[in-house]
């Protein structure tokens, strides 16, 4: 049986408030858990967590310094301290699930095919704490026999994204207000995207299974960015201009195998791409 409550930390960020909308939308308790509540780089988060979190609960750690916050020391080290402060909250209370969202920057550079089971090895400080951050979710929960699941989103896309990362997200917001999409290069340049809509539904599906183990949160489709530049310029419509920056940086393409993903959740069918972008072009569009 599914936890009675879903406790989201990290409540106002992009994935957190998707998830919170659909858990909403279905009438399933949830207990959003913003950072001015709880600041879980500090010590005090142990206590506060503790006050909220009921054996019941399923806690969702959405929470975390992205790289736009910085990728150096100094952020490496309050995102570990953040999940730290949750362990510390686990001791004092344990809770009967644990999903934790990691990043698929724990896998650095790679040309060859992803699985669940490829080396998470990284020079990228970020990537780097989400290692860390996981095994260290997964020591706390494995030694209060708590069932936990790990999953790494692709690169996420959505109206309501903060970041405003190179790529779908970007794109959309230079095309509506300036008629025009840059790439790096060719844009040739091959990655996995995957609609914020259906991220929040693979949490979703592990909590209501109560899922263990480590998931890639992917459509198991990539494209260029080039292919994304034209379909997002095709469905905003009029003349949006594509064009080529020089490149800074290799061209690595990133593939991933969503086969652990379909055997896991085979009622799962992701967004089609350009299905996707139509629906963030109209919540964005003036």
């Amino acid at each position: 049986m599914p936890a009675p409550r879903v406790v989201i930390l990290g409540a106002t960020g992009f994935v957190a408030g998707a998830l919170t909308r659909l858990l909403e939308a279905e009438a399933r308790p949830c207990r959003p858990v913003p950072a001015r509540e709880v600041d879980l780089t500090a010590a005090s988060a142990v206590s506060a967590l503790s006050a909220i979190l009921k054996p019941s609960d399923a806690v969702v750690v959405c929470s975390a310094l992205t790289p736009e916050h910085g990728r150096d020391r100094a952020a490496f080290l309050k995102n570990v301290a953040m999940i730290d402060h949750l362990c510390a909250a686990l001791a004092a209370g344990p809770v009967a699930h644990v999903v934790y969202i990691s990043s698929d920057a724990v896998y650095a550079g790679r040309d060859e095919i992803i699985t669940e089971e490829a080396c998470c090895e990284t020079a990228d400080l970020y990537g780097l704490a989400h290692i860390v951050r996981e095994k260290m979710v997964q020591a706390a929960c494995t030694s209060l026999a708590i069932p936990c699941a790990v999953l790494r989103p692709g690169a996420i896309y959505g109206a309501q994204d903060t970041h405003n990362t190179y790529g779908p997200n970007r794109f959309v917001r230079t095309a509506l207000a300036a008629g025009r999409i840059a790439l790096f290069g060719e844009g040739e340049e091959q990655r996995d995207h995957i609609y914020v809509r259906d991220c929040a539904r693979i949490i979703q599906l592990s909590v209501q299974q109560r899922s263990a183990g480590v998931l890639n949160a992917v459509t198991g489709v990539s494209l260029t960015f080039r292919e994304i530049a034209d379909t997002i310029a095709g469905a905003v419509g009029g003349n949006v201009t594509i064009e080529n920056a020089p490149r800074a940086v290799p061209v690595v393409h990133r593939h991933f195998d969503a086969a652990a993903l379909r055997t896991a959740f085979p009622e799962f069918h992701p967004v089609p791409f350009d299905a996707a972008i139509r629906e963030t072009i109209a919540a964005l569009r003036p």
